[in-house]
């Protein structure tokens, strides 16, 4: 029997990670990480690529699109693709990737690790492996990303530990699948987009290659002056405002919240607390925010995928209309669809 052929794509990370005397630093290629994982070529023929080779802090919208390029390039020739990670920026990363390309056939999984390759309590060979088993899979689809055992929505990842193993949560909707030594337990289903489980691999995506990166986001703080909203004009064309509780809005910024959107520049809402989502309309401090045509109600959508989505919005289009229409679209699990 033919083993599915997977990309493995390498982008640094602690995975790669050793250290040279002043602190960890990615280091290791995608061909040294690999063969720490001999195990993995029984599962998949395995090719590797290597876009960069950084610290995950360092990840960019532009390094997004470079991985998103370095996948598309080769779309046709594999039936699943791993990218090789760090932690930090990883949901970022997996979002912007679940906007560049949508509706994938083909699953397309982002992992990492908390150890690095090399330590000898390390968590990198397994979830190297578990990725590999998911995105050999032919009912996966997709970006999403494995990790301790657990299968999340590319959209709908946070990283929620900074040491543990169990590094990654779902935010507000269910994971998709566990996986228990070799064996995949989906659990959820796959996506609220038009791939199936069980997807043709003969199926294209929807490819998208534009992103606006002029997108800030501003946690209100108790007292938070309204000039900052005048401060960012300059270099930012989106606000997403992580405001109180869900949906609270201190009276003090009023005029400068109004001035920002009818300036013709966009804000997002959504809120702080990290489960359960936004509603406007529950309390008066929210109201008046509320049936704005040009602000956009973040829901239950996570802050990482509320920036990269913004990012892709912005990229496609600045007609308020047209970006109303993509954003409140679901994507890969990103939100639920309108009642």
């Amino acid at each position: 029997m033919t083993k599915p052929r997977i990309l493995l794509v390498a982008t640094g990370g602690t995975i790669a990670s050793a250290e040279d005397g002043n602190g960890l630093t990615p280091q290791l290629t995608g061909e040294q990480l690999a063969g720490y994982v001999p195990q993995a070529a029984e599962l998949a023929d395995i090719d590797i690529v290597q876009p960069m080779n950084i610290d995950s802090t360092n990840m960019r919208p532009a390094d997004w699109q470079a991985i998103g390029d370095a996948i598309l390039a080769r779309y046709e020739d594999y039936d699943g693709f791993v990218v090789l990670h760090g932690t930090d920026t990883m949901a970022y990363t997996a979002a912007a990737l679940s906007y560049l390309i949508q509706d994938s056939p083909r699953p397309i999984v982002l992992t990492g690790s908390q150890q690095p390759m090399g330590s000898p309590f390390t968590d990198a060979r397994i979830n190297l492996y578990q990725s590999v088993l998911y995105a050999a899979d032919p009912a996966s689809h997709d970006v999403a990303v494995v990790f301790g055992g657990k299968v999340v929505a590319g959209t709908r990842a946070r990283k929620q530990r900074t040491m543990s193993f169990n590094a990654f949560t779902s935010v507000n909707y269910p994971e998709l699948a566990l996986i228990r030594n070799d064996r995949i337990i989906r659990t959820a289903p796959a996506g609220t987009g038009a791939i199936p489980n069980g997807a043709r691999k003969d199926l294209e995506p929807r490819v998208y290659h534009d992103l606006d990166e002029r997108v800030f986001v501003l946690k209100l703080t108790p007292e938070v002056n309204p000039s900052v909203f005048e401060l960012l004009r300059r270099d930012y064309e989106a606000i997403i405002l992580e405001t109180f509780g869900i949906g609270g809005i201190p009276d003090t910024l009023h005029d400068a919240i109004f001035g920002w959107v009818d300036s013709g520049r966009t804000l997002v809402v959504t809120t702080q607390v990290p489960e359960e989502g936004l509603d406007l309309g529950v309390y008066e401090v929210g109201r008046a925010y509320a049936e704005h045509p040009g602000i956009l109600k973040g829901a239950d959508m996570t802050c990482e995928a509320l920036v990269a989505k913004t990012m892709w919005a912005l990229g496609q289009t600045r007609d308020p209309k047209r970006l109303r229409e993509l954003f409140y679209e679901p994507i890969n699990c990103d939100r639920l669809p309108e009642a």
